[in-house]
Formats: C-alpha cells, sequence, structure tokens
C-alpha cells in the first residue's frame, strides 16, 4: 500500500511539557477542596505564581516547583499533613492523560507497566522518573524526580494515590499490594490514615518512593484489555515521543498549527498553554528572530498545502478549515504566499505524485 493515513494527524502533535514543567491535570478537584476548607483557591494559585484561568485546562502546563510549593503551602496553612493524600482521593488516574487509557487498553499488566514508565515522562511531565524493579517474587514500581524539588512530601502522597489506583484497574479484583514506601517525613500518628488510603501496610525502613505487589501479577491479563484501543494509542504516543519538541519556537508552531484548525488562535492563549507571560513569549521568540504573527502565517501556509493535497476536501472545505469566509478570499491569500492559485498548486502537485 501507499502512506498509511490511518495514524496520520492531520494537525500537529500538541506541545508537550518542558523538563520543568507537568500537566494542570495535578490540580484537578484543587478548588473543590479548598472552598470545602473554606479558603479561595484563585488566591492561592496566584500566590504560587499560577495563572488561575490556564489551571482550568488540564492540557495547560504549570511549573514543577510551583505545584510543590502550592501543596506544602497549603499543607502547613491548612494544618493538614495529608492534604496531598485528600486531594488525590477526589482524583482519577486519569489526571495523567490519555497514558491512563493506553495502560487500561493493554494486554497484560506488565505491557501496561512498562508503557506508563516509558511515556508518562514524555506526556505529562519530563521531570518524572519511573523504574520496574522484579525480585524473586516481589516486583516494585518506582518513581522519583530528576530535579531537586526541596520538601514535596504533599506531591509523593499525591502520586502514591493516583498510581495505587491505576495500578488497582489494571491488576484488577485481586490486585493486592504488599506495601508502599514513600520519601516522606511522616509522622507515627499519620501512618494508619495512609495505609487506609492505599490499602497496604506503610514500610516506614525505607526511605524511597515505590509501590511493591506479586511478581505473578506482572503476566495477568488486563481486565479492560482492548487490542484496537491499544494500538490506536500505542501508536499515536510513539508519534508524540518521535515528535518531542522542547523549544520554545517549536512549541509555539506546534500550538499555532493545531490552534488554527479549532479557529482559537491569539498570543495570548498560546502564552497561557505554554505557561508563561504574552511579554515572556514574545522576549523568547524575538531572542530567536522570531515574531508570533509570521509563526501564525508560516502555520497557515503549510496548513493550506497539506489541505489541498487531500482531494476528499473541496477548495471551500479548505478555505473554511483555515478560517476564511469565502474561497474566493483564501485564493488571494494564497496566492501572495505562494504565486500560485489554490487550484494550480492542486493540479501541480497530484501530477508530481
Amino acid at each position: 500500500m501507499g502512506d498509511n493515513h490511518f495514524f496520520t494527524l492531520d494537525g500537529p502533535l500538541d506541545s508537550m511539557p518542558l523538563e520543568h514543567q507537568m500537566r494542570c491535570a495535578n490540580l484537578s478537584g484543587f478548588a473543590y477542596l479548598t472552598e470545602q476548607i473554606g479558603k479561595d483557591p484563585r488566591q492561592i494559585l496566584e500566590r504560587h505564581n499560577i495563572d488561575p484561568w490556564l489551571a482550568r485546562d488540564p492540557d495547560n502546563h504549570i511549573e514543577c516547583q510551583s505545584l510543590v510549593n502550592l501543596l506544602e503551602y497549603c499543607s502547613s496553612s491548612f494544618n493538614d499533613p495529608t492534604f496531598g493524600l485528600r486531594l488525590a482521593e477526589l482524583q482519577q488516574p486519569d489526571v495523567f492523560g490519555c497514558i491512563t487509557a493506553l495502560c487500561r487498553s493493554s494486554s497484560r499488566v506488565r505491557q501496561s507497566i512498562q508503557r506508563f514508565i516509558e511515556y508518562m515522562p514524555v506526556v505529562h511531565s519530563p521531570t518524572i522518573q519511573l523504574e520496574l524493579v522484579e525480585g524473586n517474587d516481589i516486583a516494585e514500581l518506582r518513581w522519583g524526580v530528576r530535579n531537586n524539588l526541596g520538601i514535596n512530601d504533599q506531591a509523593n502522597y499525591q502520586a502514591a494515590v493516583l498510581i495505587m489506583k491505576l495500578l488497582r484497574q489494571i491488576g484488577g479484583l485481586r490486585f493486592k499490594p504488599s506495601y508502599i514506601n514513600l520519601s516522606v517525613d511522616i509522622r507515627s500518628k499519620d501512618i494508619p490514615i495512609l495505609e487506609k488510603s492505599l490499602g497496604c501496610h506503610f514500610n516506614k525502613n525505607r526511605t524511597d518512593n515505590a509501590i511493591a505487589f506479586p511478581r505473578a501479577l506482572l503476566e495477568r491479563q488486563v481486565p479492560s484489555a482492548n487490542n484496537l484501543l491499544s494500538s490506536l494509542l500505542g501508536g499515536y504516543l510513539d508519534q508524540v515521543k518521535k515528535a518531542s519538541r522542547k523549544s520554545n519556537p517549536e512549541r509555539v508552531q506546534d500550538y499555532v498549527r493545531g490552534a488554527l484548525q479549532s479557529h482559537n488562535c491569539s498570543v495570548e492563549r498560546c502564552a497561557r498553554k505554554l505557561g508563561m507571560s504574552v511579554r515572556t513569549l514574545q522576549s523568547q521568540l524575538s531572542d530567536a528572530g522570531l515574531k508570533f504573527s509570521d509563526i501564525v502565517q508560516d502555520q497557515r501556509v503549510e496548513l493550506a498545502k497539506s489541505y489541498l493535497t487531500q482531494e476528499h476536501l473541496t477548495l471551500d472545505d479548505v478555505a473554511a478549515k483555515l478560517g476564511y469566509a469565502e474561497q474566493c478570499s483564501f485564493g488571494r491569500a494564497f496566492k501572495r504566499w505562494t504565486g500560485q492559485t489554490p487550484k494550480h498548486y492542486r493540479l501541480s502537485n497530484n501530477q508530481e505524485a
């Protein structure tokens, strides 16, 4: 066969978090929890340099350090030594994004965990490190961070609950954790709270983060296994990993290409998506010799060319996809960009093919 368009993404892969960032999904439920305590979530977010509007979209990015500091602040200010635990109890493993769906659709527990380890740093946060360690009878899923984030007890509580929930989903009803280690300074009187929430013994003799379970579990079938979904999501995340782009100009290009297709493209939205101010974004682009408006035009041209190679799209369809009310307006713009009319470009491209 020729080119296989089944796994082709018409638009670009969404911009991924940078080394020091993570998805805003980790804040899901935060507003509800703080309001229940009688506090103002907006004020707390702004105190830690997190835009409240940015935090409403789980696919936006925030600084890992900001999240860590926010959780520790809440724990201290609310006199709640297990605040991260309580927040995670309101959340589901879907906080991790489409990786969770991939894990649930995998055939075996081993494959599910291996995929979790492989794609978490790519899609959710590059700061996260994961490792599966197998002994004779016991396996451990260990996690940590690449960067020194200072005291991050509450973030470790949150991670422990979310990872445990995911393991229960992929391990099925028979999943029984053996023990858990956490790199936290936990008070003795809080241990029963932790053990009740996680459903297993807390091993206070270890100072790393790990959830242990019988090694035999790795060979069990995942109850929700779905070969088609697994193949689709696996193919998508493979592309995400291969196309992962780290510089901010590249990430702006990714944002613009996707936003143009949804007719929702602006420098303000782009800055929020990347977790920075408009001034900072424009300054970084300027340092690279670029302007946001130039990137928008370049990406619009590339999108137009891509659409014109798809014969099932009429010229009216292409114009509409690019936000033009009339085909003639698109035609004039395209000729100005390329020196060719859309029709001539399509004919020339098809002849070359």
